[in-house]
């Protein structure tokens, strides 16, 4: 892509940020004020902890997805209920970082230092768990087993998806079925799950519900496959992380997974950069050829253009509305975005 296209398409996904975010603008500041309120602890560490990961947050993309399934259905998302479920969905989100970033041994996200980085692996577990337990045991508040049941089973997805992504670590016979398989637990459930939780809030019929479900799912996969993407085309400042180091940590994705089925012989380059946990012997620039060559990184992207019209396909069923538009809309920024 050329450099006035790429910057066209970013500028594109900025303004359809700004179209739906800016929708529920006061909700998602309501948001951050029961997120504060949910983080306070009389244990000083704690209340600490919880104020620097608030401070760290991204866009809200999965409180704004509670939020709007909860208005597309008709209900009011402004309601303290649909405020305090949007934000357990942010806790949980957060636990799941702060435990992924002990697994990566990440030092930085979103351009700060993170939790294991600044306290130590023992101090970040306690968190992530501390987070878990908050989320669900203000989820009891709504008296909701419906509600328990999907947050108990996304909560074992995700869990499931990061013991099966540790047991493929470093290997570079992963086939895509097993790779969708584990960004689906890690991440898909959960948009899902948002999206099924906002859809109850909102009085949602059960199609409407289902719908919403697959909305979340198809999104999901389509978000953790840009993620991945992104990866291999983004930088350090754009990312606010390392860009590069899936492979370095021996995750490998789509891409790569492409490149060695379309040319075995760098499986060899793959495992050597894994390794070495390093881009020494074999540079990253080498690695980006080879996937540019066989067209590794197209051939992902229409996979996650794939999963974004499916997640669009998913809300014909439900009334027309600005927020159901919204999040018509949702996907053109999961997948034109830069971090």
């Amino acid at each position: 892509m050329q450099a006035t296209e790429q910057s066209a398409v970013l500028e594109d996904a900025k303004l359809a940020a700004t179209r739906i975010f800016g929708l529920i603008s006061p909700e998602l500041k309501l948001v951050e004020e029961e997120f504060a309120r949910q983080a306070r602890s009389n244990v000083q560490v704690i209340e600490y902890l919880g104020d620097y990961l608030r401070a760290s947050g991204g866009k809200r993309v999965r409180p704004a997805l509670t939020i709007l399934s909860n208005y597309a259905v008709g209900g009011d998302g402004s309601r303290y209920n649909s405020i305090r479920m949007a934000t357990v969905m942010e806790f949980l989100h957060t636990a799941t970082l702060v435990h992924d970033d002990i697994i990566d041994s990440a030092d930085t996200r979103r351009n700060r230092p993170t939790v294991n980085a600044l306290y130590g692996n023992e101090t970040a577990v306690l968190m992530g768990d501390w987070l878990y337990m908050s989320a669900f045991e203000t989820s009891l508040a709504e008296r909701s087993l419906s509600i328990l049941d999907i947050l108990t089973r996304v909560t074992r997805k995700m869990t499931e998806g990061e013991l099966l992504q540790l047991t493929t670590l470093g290997r570079t016979d992963l086939y895509e079925e097993q790779y969708l398989d584990i960004i689906q637990r890690k991440t898909a459930y959960l948009f899902s799950a948002c999206c099924e939780v906002g859809a109850i809030l909102g009085g949602a019929s059960e199609a409407e519900q289902r719908a919403l479900a697959d909305y979340g799912m198809n999104l999901g996969t389509a978000f953790q496959l840009t993620d991945d993407l992104l990866d291999f085309t983004s930088t350090d400042d754009m990312l606010g992380k390392g860009a590069g180091v899936d492979l370095l940590g021996g995750k490998v994705t789509l891409p790569l997974i492409y490149l060695m089925a379309s040319d075995p012989a760098t499986r060899e380059m793959v495992q050597t950069v894994i390794t070495e946990q390093g881009y020494e012997s074999v540079s990253r620039r080498e690695l980006l050829e080879g996937v540019g060559r066989v067209g590794a990184l197209e051939r992902a992207r229409t996979r996650a253009d794939e999963y974004a019209a499916a997640a669009r396909s998913a809300l014909d069923t439900l009334p027309q509305s600005e927020h159901c538009e919204s999040l018509r809309a949702i996907p053109t920024y999961v997948l034109d975005r830069d971090r």
